[in-house]
């Protein structure tokens, strides 16, 4: 097994140096190597920040599939391997076994297993004998059946270990005890599943494509990056979530809060990475800090500089909302962006 390989596609952490926290904010790092992960454990006395690892199932698996091909439940073309095989019981004690090396290495109560997209690469499980043959005994219906079934067999794998699971707000359909997930809501054009997930008394965390995808364009004259009926400029983060607050009145409680998403299929570099993520990912942090109440763009945008400035004397090259051509669009990778609108 090449461990790094393993792990490559999810677990990549950057921690800030520890010249960068002040006030009291105690900080402990302790280096480990385990399988060619390198991990670094970590707390901070006042509980501000916490690492929480995610171990793609049952898609997005690639990696682990490939160095287990006897754990992988198919997948065609660039979707090859892209799911681990759903009823093999060899699966799950794999997914336990993994859990257990990571708890060590993360100490967050909470564990995100994604749950997302198994549709990209489960077109196996459509002919397997064995899994058709499994869906039938365990009166799954179907595949879809049975990935939740999936789903709920690692909630409690995972619950069995004191903690809770994190997922994409697929999730939200397979059952799982409310007091065992959280739910990340990402389909912004799908309201009706962050709705669901409220009634169903799932705590939630808001990360819609629109606006919170860090990969979407972030102003009009833009080319490399996505769009889904109009892309992600800085306002529109600031403004998150007042166009959908009427969806959770009553379920304030329940909201946990936000994040800025990034994924990488468009990013060749660190240059372009940080003009992703820079300023808009300062508007994110106000938009979830900042009251409904008190918020005001117009004020917002006058204290901007103060913090571009900042970003200056760190040489990070970011987006100039105040003058974009000043800071031309980084390049991107030379790959084909499969996925335009997803």
């Amino acid at each position: 097994m090449e461990g790094a390989d393993l792990f490559a596609q999810e677990l990549t952490m950057v921690i800030p140096a520890e010249e960068d926290f002040q006030h009291g904010a105690a900080f402990l790092i302790e280096k480990e190597n385990r399988g060619g992960v390198h991990a670094h454990k970590f707390t901070f006395d006042q509980g501000n920040m916490r690492a929480v690892f995610c171990f793609d199932m049952p898609g997005h698996a690639t990696a682990a599939c490939r160095a287990y091909p006897e754990l992988s439940g198919g997948g065609e073309g660039r979707w090859k391997d892209f799911t681990f095989h759903p009823c093999k019981e060899e699966t799950f004690r794999f997914i336990s076994d993994v859990l257990d090396e990571l708890i060590t290495l993360f100490p967050s109560p909470y564990i995100h297993i994604g749950g997302d997209e198994v549709h990209f690469g489960n077109q196996e499980w459509f002919t397997d004998p064995q899994i058709q043959q499994f869906i039938k005994d365990k009166q799954l219906m179907n595949e879809t059946g049975l990935e939740q079934y999936f789903v709920r067999r690692v909630a409690d794998i995972i619950a069995a270990k004191g903690k809770t699971m994190i997922g994409w707000d697929e999730i939200v359909d397979a059952g799982v005890s409310p007091d065992k997930a959280v739910v990340m809501w990402w389909r912004h054009d799908r309201r009706y599943q962050l709705l669901k997930a409220l009634e169903s008394g799932y705590r939630v965390i808001m990360t819609p494509r629109r606006p919170m995808y860090g990969d979407f364009v972030q102003y009009s004259t833009h080319n490399v990056g996505r769009y889904w009926d109009g892309y992600n400029p800085i306002e529109d983060v600031f403004s998150f979530p007042r166009s959908i607050e009427h969806l959770f009145k009553g379920y304030e409680s329940q909201i946990m809060g936000m994040q800025y998403s990034l994924w990488t299929e468009r990013v060749a570099d660190v240059k372009r990475l940080d003009f992703m993520v820079f300023p808009r990912l300062v508007a994110a942090a106000e938009a979830a800090w900042t009251p409904a109440v008190r918020k005001d763009y117009s004020r917002f945008m006058r204290r901007l500089p103060f913090f571009l400035h900042w970003l200056d004397t760190k040489n990070i090259y970011y987006f100039d909302p105040f003058a974009p051509e000043r800071r031309p669009e980084p390049t991107a990778p030379e790959k084909e962006d499969v996925l335009q609108n997803g």
